[in-house]
């Protein structure tokens, strides 16, 4: 059976014609919902972490270790799949012209309206009812989607395993009612961190400001960024000193990506329409010049 480009031709058009129609009328059996879709929980809760608090003991980073049954590590120093929470210490310069070290505690910011959410293709990422961003390791196929969405670089891929997958702080500490708090909030000596309902501890950080206004920053960061955070910060040093993003957009990022993605498959099938129509109209005219050439006939 030979396939002509007329084939081709017609087979292509066809395609573009059920693209386009299909982008714009979608088969009633498919629910069509857009993954930005706002979540909303029942109770957001979260954690406030006040960095002028903290003493970089890392014990957080070891009680989350041992609740999530991560192996040890003797310094961890950055986010992986095996280290869900780090102390990050920062050399600042204080008013004074002098060097300062400041320990910073780094997990999943678990995003109000999570980006990574948005765009997971296979819903490993999911939002629970406490506002928790949590992950499905057995859904997920490894496209790192959610690496590139997340404004804060948290998701980490296992290069080293042979199925890869990602991970992050996902309060797997706190399934099937083990705890009533995060690990690392139990065992801060100082507490320097404080777990529970969003609002009360937004609350608490803007109460702290007011009452010691010598010695925080006058933001709680997390509350806006983004369209909010569930990780609050108090911090005594400006944020970007403590390699906070300071450039965020208040407007969530899953608003902003949708309004985009929405668009891609209308504006396929319209393309490849399009350009169907243009190679039917260009074999068209070819085969209109072939028609009208005359044939000589000469005899012998």
């Amino acid at each position: 059976m030979n396939f002509t480009r007329r084939d081709f031709l017609k087979l292509f058009g066809a395609s573009a014609a059920f693209l386009g129609l299909g982008a714009k009328f979608p088969s009633p059996s498919v629910r069509m919902v857009p993954r930005a879709a706002p979540v909303t929980p029942n109770s957001t809760y979260g954690i406030l972490i006040d960095t002028a608090q903290c003493i970089g003991c890392q014990l957080c980073v070891k009680a989350c270790k041992e609740a999530n049954g991560l192996p040890a590590e003797n310094r961890v120093t950055t986010l992986s799949p095996t280290a869900l929470t780090i102390i990050d210490f920062k050399n600042i310069l204080t008013q004074v012209e002098k060097s300062e070290i400041k320990p910073v505690k780094r997990q999943c910011m678990h995003c109000e309206e999570p980006a990574c959410v948005s765009v997971c293709p296979v819903n490993a990422l999911t939002q629970n009812d406490r506002g928790a961003v949590v992950y499905d390791d057995t859904k997920c196929i490894g496209c790192r989607y959610c690496m590139v969405a997340c404004p804060f670089g948290i998701p980490k891929y296992n290069w080293t395993s042979p199925n890869p997958k990602i991970n992050k702080c996902t309060y797997g500490c706190m399934e099937n009612g083990k705890r009533d708090q995060p690990a690392c909030v139990q065992i801060c000596p100082v507490k320097a961190l404080s777990y529970g309902k969003r609002d009360d501890l937004l609350a608490i950080a803007k109460s702290q400001i007011e009452q010691r206004p010598e010695r925080y920053v006058n933001q709680v960061y997390g509350e806006k960024e983004v369209g909010g955070t569930t990780m609050l910060y108090l911090s005594a040093t400006p944020f970007d000193q403590l390699g906070f993003r300071t450039d965020l957009p208040t407007e969530p990022l899953p608003n902003l990506t949708w309004a985009a993605q929405e668009l891609v498959p209308p504006i396929f099938g319209g393309m490849l329409v399009v350009l169907s129509g243009i190679a039917w109209w260009t074999h068209r005219t070819e085969r209109k010049k072939l028609v009208e050439v005359p044939v000589t006939v000469t005899s012998k």
